[in-house]
């Protein structure tokens, strides 16, 4: 339409302009006006044909197919296929096995928590596959390959746009949209692992088996309102084996451009789900390993800033990226103690809070810089079983108060578009009493078709 009015415009603009003044006799004056309207219905029926074959290739792609008797063509369903390696080799101080941040509960072995092993190892790799389906949907897969040759399914979703006014839906697996860098894919992180908050309060990643909705506002600036629901098995919540929904979560962003070199999103979230016997192993007073487990609900809010900065636009040479996220949850329930021994069961209630703020400058082409600082408060856990008499504190040591902290430095280089080494430190200060020097050497390459990454 845009290309339509456009030609329209300009050749009209031609056709009304004045002509100059001309000291010539009426029948010059005639034979000029009647080339004016040749040269101008030649012009309009072009115009027409330009529009008619506009028409024509705008029509949706289902008018066109064939019938469904007819062979379809073998390429018209290839998805686009894009495939992340990642590598890395890590020089830990302390032995990666015992990693456990302090005073939270996934504990020891969750996939998304610790630095990874020493030595070489591979990051997380992810294959992708993303296509149209029809004029209506949209979808895609992307798996992904851990370290311990883990194959997860880490997003197969549907997506439907257009169907209302500014209304994205999005129905199958997906990360979760709460807060800001939990929807970006690994590969696309400044920092080779995810903040603490994230890895205390997810796991890692939090995935969502479900439906998502989204709603961009026809305004000047940026808003978007969405809603999610799901199944909300992954951690902090548990499989219930339960019809319905067992999460819900709702969420706001507001952004906008200032100036022509910065842009901003706020961002703010609440999440809601529930477990049932949520497993973590332990070691009592008397030094024998026990497994607790969680039964009750797990709320969630948090927010979201992010800050970006590039000269005129322009994020060739040089750019900037601040970010921060905030998190606090709550927890209430039971807590049962010694599930395949004593199994006593007393009231449970926690409080805790994280956040991180980090930022990566690119000073010039290829090359950047960034630094975060992450910090966790694990308040005073409520154990029903240690105020009651029947246990004490020492048989719930993971539980003990504690403020897990993070320093992080990298830098990385960029060949290209399509490939990244990173070298990084990290001050990691999770553990009770025993700080970890780290060091981590990372490469990631992106082969094939591969979409834009959000803002």
């Amino acid at each position: 339409m845009f290309r339509k009015v456009t030609l329209a415009a300009a050749v009209g603009a031609a056709f009304v302009a004045p002509l100059p003044a001309i000291g010539a006799d009426d029948a010059e004056v005639q034979k000029i006006r009647d080339e004016i309207k040749e040269l101008k219905e030649g012009y309009e029926t072009r115009i027409h044909q330009l529009e008619q074959r506009l028409d024509q290739t705008q029509q949706p792609a289902a008018a066109t197919a064939p019938a469904p008797s007819a062979p379809a063509s073998a390429n018209s369903f290839n998805p686009a296929i894009s495939l992340i390696l990642n590598g890395q080799v890590n020089n830990l101080q302390r032995d990666p096995s015992t990693y456990h941040i302090g005073s939270f509960i996934p504990g020891v072995g969750d996939g998304g928590v610790g630095p990874g092993t020493r030595g070489f190892s591979l990051g997380e790799s992810e294959l992708t596959f993303a296509a149209n389906i029809d004029p209506y949907f949209s979808g895609a897969l992307t798996l992904s390959v851990d370290s311990q040759n883990e194959v997860l399914v880490e997003e197969s979703f549907i997506q439907n746009s257009g169907a209302l006014p500014g209304v994205t839906l999005k129905f199958g697996r997906m990360l979760s949209g709460f807060g800001y860098l939990n929807e970006i894919h690994a590969h696309a992180w400044d920092f080779v692992n995810a903040p603490l908050v994230h890895q205390a309060f997810f796991g890692g990643q939090l995935l969502e088996d479900g439906l998502q909705a989204r709603w961009l506002a026809p305004t000047l600036i940026f808003v978007e309102l969405g809603v999610e629901t799901g199944r909300g098995s992954a951690f902090p919540g548990s499989d219930r084996d339960k019809n319905g929904a067992n999460s819900a979560m709702v969420f706001a962003h507001v952004g906008d451009d200032v100036g022509i070199s910065n842009s901003y999103r706020v961002g703010a979230s609440y999440r809601a789900t529930r477990a049932q016997d949520r497993t973590y192993d332990d070691v009592n007073g008397v030094g024998t390993a026990v497994t607790d487990a969680f039964t009750g609900d797990s709320k969630m809010w948090g927010v979201d800033f992010v800050w970006k900065w590039a000269p005129n636009g322009n994020t060739v040479d040089q750019n900037f990226r601040f970010q921060a996220e905030y998190m606090h949850r709550t927890e209430d329930g039971s807590l049962a103690y010694d599930t395949s021994g004593a199994n006593l069961n007393g009231s449970y209630r926690s409080s805790q809070s994280g956040w991180y703020v980090q930022g990566a400058y690119q000073f010039m082409p290829r090359w950047r810089v960034g630094l975060r600082y992450d910090e966790l408060s694990s308040g005073r856990p409520d154990i029903g079983l240690i105020t009651s008499g029947a246990l004490t504190a020492a048989d719930f040591p993971l539980l003990a108060e504690n403020n897990p902290k993070r320093s992080t430095a990298m830098i990385d280089f960029s060949p290209s578009e399509f490939s990244r080494f990173r070298l990084q430190f990290a001050r990691d200060e999770a553990r009770f009493n025993a700080a970890d020097n780290e060091i981590f050497l990372q490469y990631i390459m992106s082969l094939g078709t591969h979409g834009a990454h959000k803002f």
